[in-house]
């Protein structure tokens, strides 16, 4: 008999992780949220980025990832999943900033321990790739950004900033409006929630 989906557990968690991370998708895509402080920014970004990692674990939604990458524009699914994964890891596993802006890596921080953990091999197979190029609509405000994704034309010792492979505004706002494209095919409808 095939198991169906969610199960009672896959349901609990789905529930809070969906409210979590459309609350901060919310906040985010306000144009007020970039006038906020920059920790605080940097706050609820590291809280929807963990939010979707997580989700990217239930095997549905990696069905729609394999399906995104037979179906839509080459890279959009390394996007959806691995470069969104890793810029959660790097930040999960190096809290050492405040703010988008100053966030780092190298080779050497990232390797401080073993090398060929995810972060690594994300670097080694993404390094000196082509910009890829994106825009989005944004219909409540009448708005089209266009924004490129860099990776690192080097993965060394020097500095590479989460910046300058995404920028906070526009970048930020393109891979939530991205992760809940992604998400949202999980969904069969959305009820208020008790508060």
């Amino acid at each position: 008999m095939k198991e169906l989906r969610p199960n009672d557990s896959e349901k609990e968690f789905l529930n809070l992780a969906y409210n979590r991370f459309y609350d901060v998708f919310e906040e985010i895509m306000d144009d007020s949220f970039f006038e906020k402080d920059s920790k605080l920014r940097f706050s609820r970004i590291k809280d929807g980025f963990a939010v979707y990692a997580e989700l990217l674990n239930y095997k549905p939604i990696k069905w729609v990832i394999e399906h995104i990458e037979k179906s839509r524009p080459p890279m959009e699914s390394v996007i959806g999943s691995k470069l969104f994964r890793f810029i959660r890891n790097v930040i999960a596993h190096f809290p050492f900033y405040d703010t988008w802006d100053e966030l780092y890596i190298t080779k050497s921080l990232i390797n401080w321990q073993r090398e060929g953990q995810f972060i690594d091999k994300f670097l080694s197979d993404f390094q000196g790739k082509t910009e890829v190029k994106y825009r989005f609509w944004e219909p409540d405000k009448s708005r089209m950004t266009y924004l490129s994704i860099n990776f690192p034309q080097k993965y060394d010792n020097s500095k590479i900033y989460m910046k300058d492979i995404l920028t906070e505004k526009e970048g930020v706002k393109f891979s939530f409006i991205l992760m809940k494209q992604i998400l949202d095919t999980q969904v069969e409808s959305i009820s208020p929630r008790n508060e």
